[in-house]
């Protein structure tokens, strides 16, 4: 099969095609031929060496796919095959072929395209574990989400949407700013020209937010715990502004606040599948009557995955970015 497994890291231009053996699915594992790809940072990262896969997972970069179930492992039911699935992975993705537990996938209904079911898992699967399980975001909070128009902000603006929930945002521009309110944003700030800490005082009446969705981290962190309303969670989810943070410990036992995070990639399949279970039972419903989509910034082919970096890379983009194998 053709896949992009880059022997060196480096820039976008290592993400050639290769020639590599078609995977086999193990016990609790189906195969899938791979119709699209989500494109994702940490793939990126990936690429360019500072995020090496977990152990055990592929080599060829990718986390999300949607395909058609072609072969099925020990304790998959023959019946799974032919079957249109979605799938979490830890690696894998960018290929013909990819093996996906069978317990991260979700079946594609009609309401999505494979472009957009592609879209879909990463920023599902992240979003609800950290801002609705570990953030225990709710019906009538405010919630702020820090990358309001990348994918995981998105997904964040439709899933409070669809569950009650105010959302503030910030980008980086003020046609970022208009696209997050287009989508479903209560607010959004602009945090090259506007002070979020003011704007969240402003925009609740001092109280502060129930939750923070950060993806930041360094010096953002303090920033964002006076955002939070007394009982507020902090929740990190990356480190793009830096891994070390100082914080006011005395406000945060006077004002009883929580400070907590994840990292999905490593967890292993058990965890996803529950998650997946969940977000089954609870968000899916949604997706197939068509009120939960994926924002699709741009769509790229397979063998321009380089364009399809470069784009993330430089930030423009407003939702996710998918390769098709088409």
């Amino acid at each position: 099969m053709k896949a992009i497994d880059p022997e060196q890291p480096g820039g976008p231009e290592v993400l050639v095609l290769a020639d590599r053996p078609v995977p086999k699915p193990g016990e609790g594992e189906v195969l899938v031929k791979v119709a699209a790809a989500g494109v994702n940072r940490p793939e990126v990262m990936q690429r360019q060496g500072k995020y090496p896969p977990p152990p055990g997972a592929p080599s060829i970069l990718g986390m999300e796919i949607a395909g058609t179930i072609v072969a099925v492992g020990d304790g998959v039911g023959d019946e799974q095959i032919g079957q249109s699935v979605c799938a979490l992975i830890s690696g894998g993705a960018y290929a013909e072929y990819a093996v996906a537990p069978f317990g991260q996938c979700l079946p594609v209904p009609e309401a999505l395209t494979m472009t957009e079911a592609a879209a879909m898992p990463e920023t599902l699967f992240t979003v609800w574990t950290n801002l609705f399980e570990r953030a225990y975001a709710t019906e009538g909070d405010t919630v702020l989400v820090h990358g309001g128009t990348s994918g995981i902000g998105t997904m964040a603006i439709g899933l409070c949407n669809l569950f009650g929930i105010d959302i503030i945002v910030t980008a980086g521009s003020k046609a970022k700013c208009e696209a997050a309110l287009s989508l479903g944003a209560t607010y959004a700030i602009d945090y090259k020209s506007e002070d979020f800490v003011e704007r969240v005082k402003q925009m609740t009446g001092g109280k502060g937010v129930a939750a923070v969705l950060d993806m930041v981290g360094g010096d953002y962190v303090p920033r964002n715990l006076q955002c939070l309303a007394e009982d507020g969670r902090h929740v990190s989810i990356a480190v793009q502004g830096g891994a070390m943070a100082t914080v006011p410990l005395f406000e945060i036992m006077r004002r009883r606040l929580t400070l907590t995070g994840s990292t999905l990639r490593p967890r292993d399949a058990a965890f996803k599948s529950l998650v997946a279970d969940e977000l089954a039972r609870t968000v899916w419903p949604h997706v197939e009557a068509g009120k939960l989509k994926p924002v699709i910034d741009r769509v790229f082919a397979f063998a321009d995955a380089p364009a399809a970096h470069a784009r993330m890379e430089a930030g423009d983009h407003v939702g996710k970015i998918v390769l098709t194998m088409e």
